[in-house]
């Protein structure tokens, strides 16, 4: 099974996204290149946030294309931003049995997602009470909760610096080794690609300028 993507609009009046490959339906993809090359508008285009003309295919299913755009909401997409976005008046565990109650079915189960992510001693707490890492853990948890076809993932360590950073590239690097799902990933660090990703695809000016893997 493949991921297939052409893309060709711009975004606003400035920036123009043309992006077109194909890569296999499991393993992590990094998006690498500078800011503004365009990484977060192509996550943007796949979870449905924006819609730039051309086809997105996840196997057999079509997201969009000339005749179909199937919304956001329908994708089921499970996207970490570089900030967790937890519910702030929701404890780490009231936030994850939101997820479940909003996804359909699936193969994620709190317990084993919990287990995966290392966040056991965390259920109880308050987002505001939680480091960056910590926070980063339940976002991740939480993603993965809402059954996703496909994670996307936008430089979800860049707000860290220091332990905290070594401390969740370790904890990405078994969580995403373990999930059967694909990940698209953006970074603009190369040696987290190296160590977290099956292939890359490094953007520039909105453009695709390589494919490695």
């Amino acid at each position: 099974m493949i991921i297939a993507v052409d893309l060709s609009g711009r975004i606003g009046s400035e920036f123009m996204l043309d992006v077109a490959f194909e890569v296999p339906a499991s393993g992590v993809t990094a998006l690498l290149g500078p800011s503004g090359s365009g990484k977060t508008s192509l996550l943007r285009s796949l979870a449905g946030l924006d819609r730039i003309p051309g086809t997105i295919r996840i196997g057999a299913d079509i997201w969009q294309d000339g005749a179909i755009f199937v919304p956001a909401h329908r994708r089921r997409v499970g996207y970490v931003f570089q900030g967790a976005g937890l519910l702030p008046h929701l404890s780490v565990r009231r936030n994850l049995e939101y997820a479940v109650r909003r996804a359909p079915e699936g193969q994620f189960q709190i317990e084993d997602v919990v287990a995966r992510t290392g966040i056991s001693a965390l259920m109880d707490r308050m987002p505001a009470k939680l480091s960056g890492g910590e926070a980063q853990r339940a976002s991740i948890a939480r993603a993965l909760l809402t059954q996703p076809r496909l994670m996307l993932m936008d430089e979800p360590l860049s707000a860290l610096d220091g332990e905290a950073r070594s401390r969740l590239l370790d904890a990405l690097e078994e969580v995403l080794a373990r999930i059967p799902i694909p990940v698209f990933y953006v970074t603009h660090d190369e040696a987290e690609a190296a160590r977290l990703s099956t292939r890359s695809i490094r953007l520039k000016d909105g453009k695709i300028e390589k494919v490695l893997g």
